[in-house]
């Protein structure tokens, strides 16, 4: 029986890309960068920089920290500079403990440090790429002004001077991130003892810092205007996965990143209809399927059907299709994004199913997959409704069907029984 401690020692030169897709095991597990560098994949999904040398005729390791926390050029510096006091008769290990004593005892207090502490705690919880693109914003736009100073002793004036760096370059979201980011560091020292109050708290609101905006996806609201582009996405040539996507998601209107995560498990042909969890409430839906989107359906079952994936990735089948294929795609047909998105059909359906179609919002909001509630203040289950939201997606198809062979629309109002 092999042992929980057992290790395997795969030779591959490492890159960001490979890190992130290296997936935990029943056993510990290494893969090797070079000259002694490793990342070592435990159990429990934590990804640990490991340094192997000999030392007094004796094989040993160094650990250089986790993974993203310390990145890929940063376990190998820290490799190198191993190699460089081993020549001088050190132990690495023996080295590695001084540094991070002295390191602990001269920056502790620091900003920098409190929030270099927190962000190792939250690594467990963050994907790989949240967690370096966290640490970039502090060491690239807050460590320059505050990382220095004693967490105590940072002011809202003097955060407010380094958001206000990040402003004045245009980048007003990444201000407000820095901004959240911040709170939650000091609200960690705070808890932990090293300072007193959250500076960062002060700066919510007001006038400090120049208020997002909201962006809206391009879209189209008018029908004389859909059918011309329904005809150019019918006309679309290229592979037949896209070609299916863009043509069934303006009848299903969801969200492209679910749609692109479609699965065949999740379709039931005989109930003519797609169940899912909806990817920004987290809660179950629907979508009943037209005519014409079964008919897609099974047309690329039988290109896809043996597959997870209804849209798989044309490089790697066992993943979706990427998030920018539909866009891309539209680019390709000459639309531009000032004039329409993928997302755009959620618009789109919204307005003319109320204002041509005269469906009740109340249904519309329903198929739309937002959070309704009644006067009471409960969510609706996923079914609510489902009989009327059958019809309006039979009829929001025809309705298209008319629009991309010409047809003329007039607006009216009707009540669904």
């Amino acid at each position: 029986m092999v042992s929980a401690l057992t290790h395997i020692w795969l030779t591959h030169m490492l890159t960001d890309t490979k890190l992130r897709t290296l997936k935990p095991r029943s056993v510990i597990y290494r893969v090797a960068d070079a000259k002694g560098l490793a990342i070592e994949i435990r159990p429990s999904g934590a990804r640990i920089w490991r340094y192997r040398f000999r030392y007094a005729g004796k094989a040993s390791m160094a650990t250089f920290g986790e993974y993203p926390l310390i990145t890929l050029g940063e376990a190998r510096e820290r490799a190198r500079e191993a190699r460089k006091t081993l020549a001088a008769g050190v132990s690495p290990v023996t080295a590695e403990r001084v540094r991070r004593k002295a390191l602990a005892e001269s920056v502790s207090n620091t900003f920098s440090s409190v929030a270099l502490e927190y962000l190792g705690q939250r690594v467990k919880t963050l994907s790989p790429g949240a967690a370096i693109r966290e640490r970039r914003l502090l060491e690239r736009d807050l460590f320059p002004s505050i990382g220095r100073v004693p967490i105590s002793e940072v002011t809202a004036a003097a955060l407010l001077a380094a958001l206000r760096k990040i402003q004045s370059r245009g980048a007003i979201e990444t201000a407000h991130r820095a901004r959240a980011l911040t709170s939650q560091v000091f609200r960690y020292a705070v808890q932990i003892g090293k300072t007193e109050s959250n500076p960062a708290i002060n700066l919510v609101g007001g006038a400090a810092l120049v208020a997002t905006k909201t962006e809206h996806f391009a879209s189209i609201t008018d029908p004389a205007q859909v059918g011309p582009l329904l005809r150019a996405i019918h006309a679309y040539r290229g592979r037949p996965e896209t070609a299916a996507a863009l043509r069934l998601a303006p009848l299903v209107f969801v969200r492209p990143g679910e749609l692109r995560a479609m699965q065949w498990a999740d379709v039931d042909f005989e109930a003519e209809e797609w169940r899912f969890t909806a990817s920004k409430t987290g809660t179950p839906h629907i979508v009943p399927l037209s005519t014409q989107a079964l008919v897609i359906m099974r047309e690329l079952h039988a290109l896809t059907g043996h597959q997870k994936f209804v849209f798989p990735s044309i490089r790697t089948p066992n993943r979706p299709m990427s998030e920018n294929t539909l866009n891309a795609a539209l680019r390709a047909l000459g639309i531009s994004g000032d004039h329409f998105t993928s997302h755009g059909w959620r618009a789109c359906a919204r307005t003319i199913l109320d204002e041509v179609l005269g469906f009740p919002p109340h249904v519309i909001e329903h198929q739309l997959a937002h959070a309704v509630r009644d006067p009471l203040g409960r969510a609706y289950n996923r079914a609510f409704h489902l009989s009327e939201r059958r019809k309006m997606m039979q009829q929001w198809a025809n309705f298209l069907d008319g629009l991309r062979n010409g047809a003329s629309v007039m607006p009216f109002k009707r009540k669904v029984s």
